[in-house]
Order: structure tokens, then sequence, then C-alpha cells
């Protein structure tokens, strides 16, 4: 029997629930003995210039070694995105200018972390302040620069060939609706902050710990700050609490502790809280969307038009790629004859923006999946039906569509048959309509998403190395890096079904420089469909090794040997030598590299049911149907773990999740006391329901699930709060759909006010 697709427990866990995770924070590596505690002077203004730096008292403080500014930092300036204006560059401590709350202005380094808060209270830095831009607005109008040498705010114009839209784009319409909607700014909070430690051998080489999503590519850009060959730099992942897109490649604060350890001649631990990671960690989202749609009463949808701004924070990081999956994923599941999109990235004094789980491509169905709604409402159609209406239909796959993606396969309104047929869409309906018509105060909302998203998106190409020992254990080298997917299982799993052996005798390492020099790590929900797939195809070639090997030593024909149990076996016979034996007598390992080439789409369809006191305008989610299709399932309980994961920080987002500042760029929800955060007491019940359409892109057929859950979620759960009070006149809400938010709606409509 298969042990694939079974529900194997996770074998990381029982160490994580009884002594816990060892994070960079909690490593005794002997050689971090001795190390310095590094605290971050920081900007208490959004942006200034800084007058001057006064760090004497807080030399002499207790505990304190060294304390260094921006003037003593010989690392050059950090580009923090390729493709950005090459003049909004980053200092790792500012010199000049700080331009967001929370921005480095010196380093301090004391023998015990918690002098470390003491001497950086000591730090006298004077302020002259300047004026502020906080909304992307106000960034557009370039009153207020963030970097007057680069004289715009703009990072980047992303739109066609030509920048104007087509005048005839709407032209046969019969039917056009248009609407601003805020995706709104959303923070990672991970369990494990930012943290780093680093020293220096003997043999000039630097080592580093540190919390990432990639060992290789943080490990590259490291060295480039740092101006070391790649050689001579080390990366290691300990245990990694939590990402979501925000821990993709290297923080600059990295490079500063090693620059720091060299200079200083020790050790050197860094390790941030939690008010820091909420200022000074990228954000996810930020994006003003100007959404138009157009068909005919019929429901036939003939254009689409999309237009962002996006907030790429007061330093250019991954963020200001990210509007380039949002208009690339920009038509959804639909089949659009029209369709144009643009997109601008500006700076602002904030936080800078980067990946959170789905990176673009929730964002792009966020707004397709309103504009298809408010197009229902305006011609009076169902909105499962119209979408159903205007799907790409299986026949057609692989589809092109017009934002430039080759979708591979799907069966996009089977995917909402099944969700509405799940959730009793039609009971539902009838519920909804006789609350309204007794007119009590609470009111059903249902909503619906449709939704395709792009997995393993511009990092196609994976390795591992599986090999058996004499002991007959086996060790998989992988490089992805795991921050909470299980991936010890279920490379175990590909491994073992593969060999033979039991799950248990199998170890799987990563996060390795050294021992794993390359690897694209883990994001874009890549890691089954490319690092999976290398490790089936590692045991596969090992098999076949071991084959070869076993023909000599069983006088046989390598046609006639089996790998069964972890003997390679004579079919039809007794006779067999065991993996273990074959790796005493030589090395026994394969190395794959796995180039899948492109990406995959999965896909699926959510609907949402809701209940809102139109009194108060609380609204509580008490139900959520979910079809999420990434092609076969390799372990049904990770699978469902990580739709269950997704599922939740989507309805986060649409019902709780603001990162907000005032007009002076201060933070208001810099702790999680004011950033919302849900429990399991704000989360319902999820019905999972399963279906699975394999992926033509690797044999394996396997696609990626680890953003899906929160791109379906969010648009269903914003539908159905919106459709509860849409009989009352409400057209849209901007989330998070918080009580105050919906009050306010359904008094305007009352009043006659469009929302």
């Amino acid at each position: 029997m298969s042990i694939l697709g079974t529900r194997v427990v996770r074998t990381e866990d029982p160490v994580f629930l009884t002594r816990g995770a060892t994070y960079t924070d909690d490593l005794t590596d002997e050689r971090l003995t001795g190390a310095l505690h590094l605290t971050l002077v920081r900007s208490p203004l959004a942006h200034a210039r800084i007058a001057s730096i006064d760090a004497e008292e807080a030399r002499s403080a207790p505990g304190v070694v060294a304390v260094f500014t921006g003037a003593d930092v010989d690392l050059a300036p950090a580009l923090l995105f390729g493709g950005a204006n090459k003049k909004m560059v980053r200092p790792f401590l500012a010199t000049d200018t700080v331009r967001y709350v929370g921005e480095a202005v010196a380093a301090v380094l004391t023998e015990e972390a918690y002098q470390g808060e003491d001497a950086a209270e000591l730090v006298d830095v004077d302020y002259d302040p300047l004026d502020v831009v906080v909304s992307m607005k106000d960034a557009l109008r370039d009153e207020v620069l963030l970097f007057p040498e680069a004289g715009t705010n703009s990072v980047t114009k992303m739109h066609f060939a030509k920048e104007e839209a087509p005048a005839d784009l709407f032209a046969d319409c019969e039917v056009v609706v248009t609407r601003e909607i805020v995706n709104q700014r959303v923070a990672a909070a991970p369990l494990e902050t930012r943290a780093a430690s680093a020293f220096w051998g003997d043999d000039g080489r630097c080592t580093i710990f540190c919390s990432t999503q990639n060992a290789q590519s943080a490990r590259d850009e490291v060295a480039g700050w740092m101006g070391l060959d790649t050689k001579d730099l080390r990366l290691i992942l300990p245990d990694v609490g939590g990402g979501f897109g925000a821990k993709i490649g290297a923080d600059p604060e990295f490079a500063l502790v090693g620059w720091l350890a060299k200079k200083v001649g020790r050790p050197v631990r860094w390790n941030e809280s939690r008010s820091e990671n909420m200022t000074g960690m990228v954000q996810g989202r930020g994006q003003l969307q100007t959404i138009t749609i157009g068909g005919d009463r019929d429901g036939t949808v003939k254009a689409y038009r999309l237009d962002v701004v996006a907030d790429a924070g007061a330093y250019p990081r991954l963020g200001v790629a990210l509007p380039m999956f949002t208009r690339m994923m920009a038509p959804g599941t639909y089949d659009i004859p029209k369709v144009w999109s643009t997109a601008t990235v500006v700076v602002t004094n904030t936080t800078s923006t980067a990946a959170y789980r789905g990176a673009g491509r929730p964002e792009a169905t966020q707004a397709i999946e309103r504009a298809m709604d408010l197009f229902a409402d305006e011609i009076g159609m169902d909105p499962a039906e119209l979408r159903r209406k205007n799907v790409v239909s299986p026949d057609k796959f692989p589809f092109t569509t017009k934002g430039g993606a080759e979708y591979d396969t799907g069966e996009y309104a089977r995917a909402i048959d099944l969700a509405c047929t799940a959730a009793d869409y039609d009971g539902l309906r009838r519920e909804q309509e006789r609350r309204r018509a007794e007119g009590g105060p609470l009111q059903l909302g249902i909503g619906v998403s449709s939704y395709v998203e792009i997995t393993g998106g511009g990092a196609f190409v994976e390795n591992a190395t599986v090999q058996v020992h004499p002991d007959g254990t086996v060790t998989v080298l992988t490089g992805t890096s795991p921050h909470g997917q299980g991936h010890a299982t279920a490379w175990s799993m590909l491994a073992s079904e593969q060999l033979g052996i039991p799950i248990d005798r199998i170890t799987v390492k990563h996060g390795d420089t050294d021992l794993i020099p390359k690897g694209a790590g883990t994001m874009g929900s890549r890691s089954l469909q490319t690092g999976g797939v290398a490790v089936h195809n590692a045991a596969v070639d090992l098999v076949e090794l071991a084959k070869q090997r076993a023909a000599d030593v069983l006088e046989a024909s390598v046609e006639d040997l089996v790998v069964e149990n972890g003997t390679v076996a004579v079919k039809g016979t007794g006779t067999g030598v065991s993996l273990a034996e074959l790796a005493g007598r030589e090395e026994l390992k394969a190395f794959h590299e796995w180039d899948a080439k492109k990406p995959t789409f999965p896909f699926g369809a959510h609907v949402a049911l809701v209940e809102v006191d139109v009194e108060s305008g609380k609204a509580t989610v008490e139900r959520i149907w979910a079809v999420d299709d990434a092609g076969p399932i390799l372990n049904p309980l990770i699978f469902d773990g990580q739709r269950h994961g997704g599922i939740a920080q989507g309805i986060a987002q649409a019902m709780l999740e603001e990162v907000i500042w005032d007009d002076e760029g201060q933070p208001l929800t810099g702790t999680f006391a004011d950033y919302g955060i849900p429990s399991a007491a704000e989360l319902p019940s999820f019905d999972l329901v399963t279906m699975e359409t394999p992926t033509t892109i690797n044999a394996m057929g396997y696609k990626g699930v680890g953003e899906a859950g929160t791109i379906g979620s969010c648009p269903a759960v914003h539908n159905a709060v919106i459709d509860a009070v849409s009989h009352l006149g409400v057209r849209h809400i901007d989330m998070p759909l918080t009580p105050m938010r919906v009050w306010e709606a359904i008094n305007e409509a009352e009043k006659g006010v469009s929302t």
C-alpha cells in the first residue's frame, strides 16, 4: 500500500509540543559564547533631518561595549529591490534623513540584552522634522518627496505597450460599473520576530544564524551587502517561527550584525521586540484599486479594467514587484475578452512592504471578485450564477489570459458547484429572504468567490539529495526551507515511497548553505511542486543506482530487480541485498535538480455565511465552505492544515486586520493591543471540500496550496458581509469590516448617501 495520500502525523511536531522549537535567539552554540547584544536606536519621527547624534553618555552606561552611528558604518547603502529607482536606497543606519517611525539611527552593543534598552535611551538624537506623506494619493502628488534627488515618489509604473487604455474598452457594454476599493495594509506578525547572530571564524569566514525563508538567497544578499564572496559566508537557519512572506530573503540588519561582529571582534546577537517587529518588519498588501467592469444585462462580462496604486513604504523592497502578479492575475477565473490594467508604486513615510501570504494574487482576486458582485448587483443576477456563466470552460486549457498568464488546468464551474452544493446555497438564500421579510436585527449574508492563483512563479528550479547510510537510515537534503509547512514529514513520505524505508528512519535537513549550497527556499506555495518533486526524483534515481549495484552483487539483470522494504530483491525469489548493505560497500547517494520551467495554477471556490447585527454593525462569520484544488493530495493532514491557516488569515484581513498610521506617520497599531489578530473564538467551522485536478507541469501532478485559503476566503467573507446589508442600500464597504464601518455604511445608506 502506498504511503502517499495518507494522513501521516507530522514527525516534527513532538519536539515542538514538548521541548519546544530552537529559534535563533534560543541558540546555545558555543561559537556564540560571549556574544554581545545589539539594540537599535530607532527614530520616533516618520520624516526628519538628523541634525546631530550624541552617544557619549550611552557609551559610558553599564554594560555598553560600543555605540555606532551611520557615520561609522562603511557598508554601502542597500538598494533593497533591483527594479526600484536607484536613488531610493536605504542606509544600514540612517545618516542624514529618517523616513519612517522605527528607522534605525544607531547601534548599541552591550554585554547583556537588558542593558541595551537603557543605554539606547541615552543616545541623544536631534531631529529637524520634515513634512510627512502617508497616503498613496498624497504621495502621487509629489508635493512631499522622500527622496528629493529622485524628483518623484513614484518607484515604478507598470502598463501595457501604451499607457492609455483603448477608448472603446467598454463601448459595447450595456452596463458599466466602477468603484474605488482599498486592499489595506496588514502585518505578518509571525510567532518569531526577526533575529540574527553572527561570529567570525579563524578561517576568516563569517557565519550568520538567522530567521529567514531562504538560506541561499539570504546568503547571497548579505554577502553582497558586506562585500564578501559567497564562499566566505555561511548562513544557517535554526527553527523558523513563521514567515508568511515577510521573511523572504534577508533583512539589512543581518548584514549589520555580521559587520558589527567583525568590527568588535566578538559574536553579536540581535532579536527584535514585538513592537519593533510591528514597525520594522515588512508588511503586506497596501493597494488602492479602481475596478471597472462592463458587460450585458444577460450576465456576459465583456471588459474589465484594474488600476492599482501600490504602497512601497519608505524604502522599495519586494512590494515593488507584487503589482506585477496583481496585473497578471487580474482576470481571475474568467474568460473576459478585453482586460486592461496599470499599476503605479509609490514611496510613503511608512514601513516597507513585501510579500504577505499570496503576494499580489489575493489583491487581484479581491478586485475581480468585488467587481463581479458589483456587476451582479447592478443587473439583478445571482452572484454564483454570474460566475458560472463567465468562468473559463475546461475545454480551453491550457488557457492564456488577457493578463498574460498561461493557466495549466482548471474546472472552475465545477468548483463553484461543489462549494455551493456543500453549503446548500439555495437553502441559504431562502433563509436570507425569510429573515429580510421578518425585518429582524440579525441578517444573513452569503458571499461567493471563485479564484485561481499562480504558484511556484519565478522559482521553478529546486534540488534534493537522498542518501542511504550503512545503518539503514536515510538523509534527505533539500533546498526548500520549512517554517511550519511540514516538509520533514512530506519529504520523508516521498523518499519512503521509493525506498521502502520507514519515515522514522529518514531525516530531512535544510537551511545550511555549506551543506546545501543551492536552493530557492520556501515561498509562493512552491515547495511540493519543486522541492517535493526533486526529492521524489532523487529517490527514483537512487533506486536505479542501487539496482545497478545490486545486479553485480546478486548476479541478476537490473530488469529483474525491485526495491521493497529497503531491500533490492530479485523478483519472485527470496534473494536480495539491503540498501544499507549496498551503502556499506560504497556511498549510496543521488542528487537531482528539478526544473519545472513553468508555474502551476491552483484554483477553487469559497462560500461564506455571515450574520450581521444591523443595529450595531457587528458581523460574525458563521461558516465557510472551501474548495481548494491543488492537484493530488500528498498528506491530507498537512494539506488541510495549510488550508486552515490560509482561510484564517483571509478572514482576518476581511474582518479585523489593518495597519494604521496617523497623519504624522505615527503607528496606531504598533502592538498586539491595537492590531486585531483573530483567536479561535473569532473563526468559524471550516468545511473543506475535496477536489483534485492534476497539473500537467510535473509528473506527480502536484500544485501549491500554502496560500490558496487566503486568496479564496477573504473575498468570500467580504462579499458576504456586504450582501447581508445590501437590501438596506449598501453597495460597498472597505476592509476590514469592523462594526463601526458596517454601522456607518448602513446609516449612510439610510440617509440616501451612496456607499
